[in-house]
């Protein structure tokens, strides 16, 4: 295992990546979802509260008051209760309707938008004792329970020095009305739930660090599995190999559809051909329209001679202009003389007079 380990040197392929996320592998943390949704609600219970308590306090003076006067019935049993809960519903509906976007968003912050079924999909290894037993002795299962207990150690010592920084304040207490006191006890646990999810949020976001790492570090190739998913990407051998072909015979028809227009093909002589195109109104530069080697050259001048488009043997410029310049490319400023001067031997031959210069 250490030695697949050791050869695993490689970065997930984006391919990979995708593929573990269809299974629902994806690096995130329940704790971050727990410190947000505790600091969240601790932060708009703090500010709900007050309405919260006399919405309570009014629905149970009406219930306490008008419950001499329900008609209990196994018919309307049913009805009373439904209500209740309904207008219980409606109270805590902002405080609950937040927390659930706040734990939607959070996991979206995580891992992205994903659905997918794969990961709850019923599995025989998932319910083998044995695979529980060796989940819970393994490296990954200490690296949790320390995790776990340096959590509760630390909730348990932030929680008990806010309430130690406070323990004066208590004997005032009973000499105290009870608005008074619970004031003084929401106050507190108040402030023990916002150190205690600000503690949480802390190890959260250590911890997402670690299942990142983590994750990305279990999701490495060897040399071997990038390139077979390469080469599984860009199909078999044999199919490249055909659409090269097609690909270089449509490129090849395309030069030769240009070679009419060109001005002047210049050869090596036999084994190189280059059709070189220049319109002075349009053009900065004569432009390489055609070029190739062997038979495509013998293809090239043989459309010219067809269509009367001069051809000048210049071995060197060919040589060059050859191994410089791609088709559609303007030759660069260092081919501009010689160039010229095949141009203005082929305007003479022509008879046209032009100003091809510098």
């Amino acid at each position: 295992m250490a030695a697949e380990d050791a050869e695993k040197t490689e970065q997930p392929t984006p391919k990979r990546i995708k593929r573990a996320r269809e299974e629902g592998n994806v690096p995130k943390t329940v704790e971050l979802n727990s410190a947000a949704i505790l600091l969240t609600g601790s932060i708009l219970l703090y500010f709900l509260m007050g309405g919260l308590i006399r919405d309570f306090i009014f629905f149970f003076d009406v219930f306490w008051t008008e419950i001499p006067y329900f008609n209990f019935t196994v018919d309307n049993l049913q009805w009373y209760c439904a209500a209740g809960c309904l207008r219980l519903a409606k109270m805590l509906a902002p405080l609950l309707l937040a927390l659930l976007v706040i734990g939607v968003l959070i996991n979206i912050l995580q891992s992205g938008w994903l659905f997918t079924t794969k990961a709850v999909q019923p599995k025989l290894s998932k319910i083998n004792p044995l695979n529980g037993f060796k989940r819970l002795v393994s490296i990954r299962g200490f690296v949790e329970l320390v995790k776990n207990i340096l959590k509760v150690s630390l909730v348990g010592l932030v929680a008990y020095w806010t309430v130690k920084a406070d323990f004066e304040d208590f004997i005032p207490l009973l000499d105290q009305s009870l608005a008074q006191i619970v004031g003084f006890i929401g106050i507190l646990t108040f402030k023990v739930a916002i150190r205690t999810a600000l503690v949480i949020l802390l190890l959260a976001i250590l911890d997402y660090i670690w299942v990142r790492y983590k994750y990305f570090k279990d999701l490495k190739m060897t040399k071997q599995e990038v390139k077979e998913e390469h080469r599984q990407s860009e199909g078999p051998p044999e199919i490249k190999s055909h659409i090269r072909r097609i690909q270089l015979r449509t490129a090849v028809q395309r030069m030769m559809r240009e070679v009419p227009a060109a001005e002047v093909v210049i050869t090596n002589p036999t084994h190189l051909a280059i059709a070189l195109k220049y319109e002075g109104e349009t053009m900065s530069a004569p432009m390489v329209v055609a070029k190739g080697a062997r038979k495509v050259a013998e293809r090239i001048k043989r459309i010219a001679i067809e269509y009367n488009v001069p051809i000048v043997e210049n071995k060197p410029l060919a040589q060059s202009l050859y191994k410089s310049v791609e088709v559609g490319s303007y030759i660069p400023p260092q081919f501009f003389a010689a160039v010229a001067e095949v141009l203005a031997f082929v305007y003479r031959l022509k008879g046209k007079e032009s100003a091809v210069g510098a």
